[in-house]
């Protein structure tokens, strides 16, 4: 049972590792690219609150919502599709080896829940209509 409780909490220390490390990328990405260079128009000059582009402006430009974009940048990167992947690796102008980096970051994300509970062992349940007899 101990160790059983082990496994449980390497996998949260795991999860909680890798959505860490999704939140870093995303974020330092995000920091680098000026709006000027993502195509995007300049609204208050150099007020902006943060550098770089905004989430909700990363999300535009890769294709989905600002809610997606934030629920990526959280870690909570379960069944993220290729194409999205490939919308934020456009919007952030990531090369080769970073997008690589961001893909297994979402893949390992998004693999690392913890198991379901097993099924219950065969023969627990009602008998099947087969081992009725007349």
């Amino acid at each position: 049972m101990v160790e059983v409780m082990a496994e449980g909490n390497d996998q949260r220390d795991v999860r909680g590792d890798v959505r860490a490390q999704i939140r870093e990328f995303l974020s330092t990405r995000r920091a680098r690219i000026t709006p000027e260079q993502a195509g995007l128009p300049v609204y208050g000059g150099d007020r902006r609150r943060v550098p770089g582009l905004r989430r909700s402006e990363v999300a535009s430009l890769a294709g989905i919502s600002p809610e997606y974009m934030t629920k990526l940048e959280r870690g909570n990167a379960t069944g993220v599709s290729d194409s999205v992947i490939e919308g934020l690796a456009h919007a952030l102008q990531l090369d080769e080896a970073e997008r690589a980096h961001l893909e297994d970051l979402l893949r390992t994300a998004g693999t690392t829940r913890p198991r379901a509970a097993a099924p219950p062992a065969s023969g627990s349940g009602p008998p099947s209509s087969a081992s009725w007899t007349r």
